[in-house]
């Protein structure tokens, strides 16, 4: 695949200018103290029970980039338009989740993908892998990119387990049901760290029902940021950042593959950096530095694996 000239030079630039990406990098946002934030309650009435089942469930928070909404150095007003999920850099855009998923051998996408009722998720995307026994599904939502509150919100939730959602996905001839958000086995927050941006009123706590057994963060300097919060959750991190970096879904695709292989969070770490350092053309030992494998690394909690 031909790499698009323009972005070559922008993403190399991350890699050697620290104050590319994010223009702000404050320390990670305080948000309600975990007491708090049990009292204020995450957890909407009771949730479905969550179904035996013999695949895995990933569900992808995306954040669509936004040039107006969002504290980052614009990109080409395009791929920044965060209300606009089809020229996104994060999800339409050559390297975004939905178009680079769709391209991949490995995945095969739904025809057919019932909605989001979330009304700051703009469009949807499923996939099931080809590749392995057990099946992976991957369940994508693209949040409008000024609803970034929104989008973490959920994610966090998901982590507790304080949510489930519930969809349908068709393939070929055949429809399957699917339950992700909080009954999902793994999540991923993509795009912008808005953490540095805003805080969050309530940090969610483990319902300590089921909840997905680790999550990954693909954004700036999302270590810092985001191993707390998952912490609290109950949520292990497998996979996060520790500096700039451009969260296209070539590291997403082998993250998660990597995971459902079974594969050890050092070994995803490696798939993580092979994958950046091919389509960042940058060096191995600058890729592998920066990501960070498990709750050790992201001084999270050990969580429940």
């Amino acid at each position: 695949m031909i790499r698009r000239p323009w972005a070559s030079l922008i993403w190399a630039v991350v890699l050697s200018a620290p104050q590319w990406g994010c223009r702000k990098a404050a320390p990670p946002a305080q948000t309600m103290p975990a007491a708090q934030a049990a009292a204020a309650g995450t957890r909407q009435g009771a949730l479905p029970a969550r179904r035996a089942r013999d695949y895995r469930v990933v569900h992808v928070f995306v954040a669509l980039c936004d040039n107006r909404n969002q504290g980052i150095v614009p990109v080409r007003a395009a791929l920044g338009n965060g209300q606009d999920p089809k020229s996104n850099l994060y999800w339409g855009a050559m390297y975004g989740v939905k178009t680079y998923f769709r391209q991949r051998g490995h995945w095969e996408a739904a025809g057919l993908a019932g909605r989001s009722t979330q009304p700051a998720v703009l469009d949807r995307a499923v996939f099931r892998s080809r590749w392995q026994k057990p099946t992976a599904y991957v369940v994508a939502d693209a949040y409008d990119g000024a609803r970034m509150k929104a989008a973490l919100t959920d994610f966090f939730n998901a982590a507790a387990g304080a949510t489930a959602v519930e969809l349908s996905a068709r393939f070929g001839l055949g429809t399957v049901r699917l339950q992700a958000g909080g009954h999902a086995d793994l999540v991923c927050f993509v795009g912008h760290n808005g953490l540095m941006d805003l805080k969050l009123p309530a940090l969610p706590q483990s319902t300590g029902g089921p909840s997905p057994d680790c999550a990954v963060v693909l954004a700036c300097n999302s270590r810092p940021y985001f191993a707390g919060p998952l912490g609290t959750a109950g949520c292990s991190p497998l996979i996060t950042t520790t500096g700039l970096m451009a969260p296209e879904a070539y590291t997403l695709d082998a993250v998660i593959r990597s995971w459902a292989a079974g594969e050890t969070p050092q070994q995803t770490r490696e798939r993580a950096a092979h994958a950046y350092a091919k389509y960042q053309r940058c060096g191995l030992e600058a890729a592998r530095g920066l990501f960070a494998a498990g709750a050790a690394a992201a001084g999270g909690p050990t969580g429940r694996r």
